[in-house]
């Protein structure tokens, strides 16, 4: 992520830090008026874009526009402030599918695994999470329960090579 009050500052961190590979590095820079101006000059030196910071779904219209590769919404923090960040998300892809632009809505401050459960239902596709919503992802226990069961089976010899046909 770049840095700085002015924009100036930002180019140069954003140049700086992207000077290993602009092919692989995204650099960060947040969704204001200066950020949006360095962003643009960075742009137009190859350097991937990701603005961020971002806490309404009109500040999409900016990246599409722009058509940069992604934009950063914090749906846990935008609840956290009584915004509906969820919708706020949603609203952002409608924006951009509705401009045509292949920005991505990258979700992020997300708290859950069913959020991101509805993030995907709801067409977005893109995410940063936490180690701990990443094991939820997992946490099942109806899943748990059957795989448990097949154990017990297996260990019982519940299934005989002479019942499976093909063998």
């Amino acid at each position: 992520q770049t840095w700085g009050t002015t924009v100036d500052e930002m180019y140069e961190n954003g140049m700086a830090i992207s000077e290993m590979d602009r092919e692989k590095i995204v650099i960060k820079v947040p969704v204001t008026a200066a950020g949006v101006e360095a962003a643009t000059k960075l742009s137009m030196e190859g350097v991937r874009i990701c603005l961020t910071a971002c806490y309404d779904s009109k500040q999409a219209l900016i990246a599409a526009s722009m058509g940069v590769e992604y934009i950063a919404p914090y749906l846990g923090r935008m609840n956290d402030n009584g915004k509906d960040g969820f919708k706020e998300c949603e609203r952002m892809q409608n924006i951009v599918d509705g401009l045509g632009s292949d920005t991505r809505i990258l979700v992020a401050s997300l708290r859950d695994a069913n959020t991101l459960a509805d993030l995907a239902c709801a067409g977005l596709d893109t995410y940063t999470f936490s180690p701990a919503v990443a094991r939820e992802l997992f946490n099942e226990p109806l899943t748990d329960k059957a795989a448990a069961e097949f154990e017990s089976a297996a260990a019982r010899g519940a299934v005989l090579e002479s019942q499976i046909p093909f063998l």
